[in-house]
């Protein structure tokens, strides 16, 4: 057998034998598939939460056959995947690899996986003399090769997007460069910004322009728009000469470097920064690097669905054990690296039924091409990951959990506690996130010993976070006021609490009563003897033990979360200063943006 099956065959094996010792509890679930099949002739009709776009064609209604087809299959899924749930005396991480992989195997046996049970597929084939299924093999097979043996299927048309054209088109320069990143400064668009630059720390194990996809939907410029410095890391596409590069050279040698370039680039001492996914979890870690030192060089940091603890680190979880460590770090080993691709098909597994088959069958039975996307087009070019770095994640992270452990982790040989954290933080997760599950999230969130606002946005990991006001979409949520902040100012009482060290030689803020300390070492954060527990209360991460009783205390708005994070981090940023044009500080322009590191493309278009 396969050894990416072993997992599998592992946790269904001990599930089987679990039922099997449960003679009973097989007799019922047996009953209850035997009644389930005779009630009404059919299965009843499922109601699943939203609609079910593999039997969007009518003929899955229309026609007896496929509409019989389609309750039984609902309905077996719906069985097997509650039996697998059941089982009794499986520990949870077995227990949680086998509901994944139950999954798995259900969407796969869907009967509009197969040409001969799809009408749509069946309809088109015969409309078209069975020219769609042709075409739908030579896409497979043009995909086989295009993965060089793996399968690389095209979930959108990359020819449609260019990068630099219509995608990661906000004006901008590199400014720095070194072995592990470029350095970005956007150009202004307003006559003055925020003094405090900020600092964007997009993940690595995709490519930075998830923030900046077309000009309607960019993050990057949109935040230009609102005076704000933006610098931007821009990680290279590691390959076998970055097979020695460790977590702590992400640290060390990328985020440290950028803050300190920024520094140069502006003059400016402190600086405001915001982690995505990994490279959130990456600025945690640097927050706590440097309150080990008592360094207070970053002002204010926000973290979009990022994970410090790992205790539910949701469906990627089913592939984090020891014995699948071992093997994927020999895997990594040969190479240097973890192949894109192969990091692309995990994480498109964790949504199999929207990620995976849907492309099936639209490219190969069909013998469509895929709809233009710029989301998928993100998705779709990969980066790799360094062996040793990747490795160490998983490990002392994932697996292991240390980051939320005091003194567990270090880091160029400096112990990292999350408690001693003091900066203010802005900590957003999605509701319907697969990666970060926001529960995740939130209980993470409860380990900085500083201010916290949390906020919670409908959708998932990536269209959660790329959520533009002109969009409005969705909905979020936010703590609710303070008892007794009245409604024009409650708002702000909540997100201007936070108070910075004491200093001497402070500066009172323009825009608000937060004190800023001078970069530097200091051993005060906040002025007031128990301002870190008040003021996390007042956001309600200490007064909420679980995200679960936050969310029902929460106040609902609709749109985007996007305008209440610009108050939040404005009250943060300083007063106004004279726009600042790349070059012109302390650093010279490399080339344009986006530069060259985010054009290393490992599948060709």
């Amino acid at each position: 057998m396969d050894a990416s099956l072993e997992p599998m065959r592992r946790a269904f094996l001990e599930v089987l034998l679990r039922l099997a010792m449960d003679p009973q509890r097989m007799l019922a679930a047996g009953i209850d598939l035997w009644e389930r099949s005779l009630r009404g002739g059919v299965p009843p009709e499922p109601a699943p939460s939203a609609p079910d776009r593999r039997f969007r064609d009518p003929a899955w209604r229309e026609q007896p056959f496929f509409d019989g087809l389609r309750r039984a299959y609902l309905t077996g899924a719906d069985w097997l995947e509650h039996l697998v749930a059941q089982a009794p005396g499986v520990d949870p991480h077995t227990a949680h690899q086998a509901r994944f992989y139950a999954r798995q195997l259900t969407d796969a046996l869907s009967p509009s996986n197969f040409p001969a049970l799809n009408p749509e597929v069946l309809r088109a084939a015969r409309e078209s003399n069975g020219l769609s299924l042709l075409k739908g093999m030579e896409a497979l097979c043009a995909d086989l090769a295009r993965g060089q043996g793996q399968l690389a299927t095209r979930m959108t048309d990359r020819r449609t997007f260019r990068l630099g054209e219509n995608l990661a088109t906000t004006p901008g320069d590199v400014v720095h460069e070194e072995r592990l990143f470029q350095l970005i400064q956007y150009r202004p668009t307003t006559p003055t910004v925020h003094r405090q630059p900020l600092l964007v720390v997009p993940p690595w194990i995709n490519k930075f322009y998830i923030l900046d996809l077309r000009p309607e939907n960019s993050f990057v410029r949109w935040a230009v728009e609102r005076g704000y410095t933006v610098f931007l890391i821009s990680w290279v596409n590691p390959d076998e000469t970055h097979a020695d590069v460790e977590w702590e050279d992400y640290l060390v040698h990328g985020l440290i470097a950028a803050l300190e370039a920024v520094c140069r680039a502006t003059g400016e001492e402190r600086v405001s920064t915001l982690g995505y996914c990994i490279g959130g979890t990456l600025l945690a870690s640097g927050l706590a690097w440097l309150a080990a030192q008592n360094d207070s060089l970053i002002a204010s940091a926000t973290l979009l669905t990022t994970q410090v603890d790992f205790s539910e680190p949701g469906d990627l979880g089913a592939f984090i054990d020891a014995p699948q460590l071992e093997r994927l770090e020999a895997h990594m080993r040969e190479r240097g690296y973890l192949e894109g691709l192969e990091m692309m098909t995990t994480f498109n597994l964790l949504r199999a039924k929207d990620l995976v088959w849907p492309f099936v069958v639209n490219n190969y039975l069909l013998g469509r091409e895929p709809a233009p996307s710029d989301f998928l087009a993100w998705s779709t070019d990969p980066t790799r990951m360094p062996a040793r770095a990747h490795a160490t994640y998983l490990r002392e992270l994932y697996l292991h959990n240390r980051l939320v452990q005091p003194g567990a982790l270090s880091l160029a040989g400096i112990p990292l506690d999350l408690g001693r954290v003091k900066t203010p933080l802005y900590v957003q997760a999605c509701r319907e996130d697969h990666i970060a599950p926001f529960r995740s999230v939130y209980r993470g969130a409860r380990h900085f010993g500083g201010p916290v606002r949390f906020v919670l946005a409908g959708s998932g990991h990536v269209a959660g976070v790329i959520n533009p006001p002109s969009a409005n979409r969705y909905r979020h949520w936010v703590p609710k006021p303070r008892p007794g902040a009245s409604p024009e100012n409650a708002s702000a009482s909540i997100q201007n609490a936070d108070v910075f060290a004491s200093h001497p030689n402070a500066v009172a803020s323009s825009r608000n009563a937060d004190v800023i300390a001078p970069r530097g070492k200091t051993d005060v954060i906040a002025s007031t003897p128990d301002a870190s527990a008040s003021f996390v209360d007042a956001d309600g991460i200490a007064s909420h033990a679980d995200a679960n009783a936050w969310l029902q205390d929460a106040k609902e708005h609709s749109g985007s979360w996007w305008t209440d994070w610009e108050y939040w981090q404005s009250e943060r940023s300083g007063g106004r200063v004279p726009a600042r044009i790349p070059g012109e500080g302390g650093l010279r322009i490399i080339e344009a943006a986006p530069g060259r590191y985010v054009r290393s493309r490992i599948l060709p278009e």
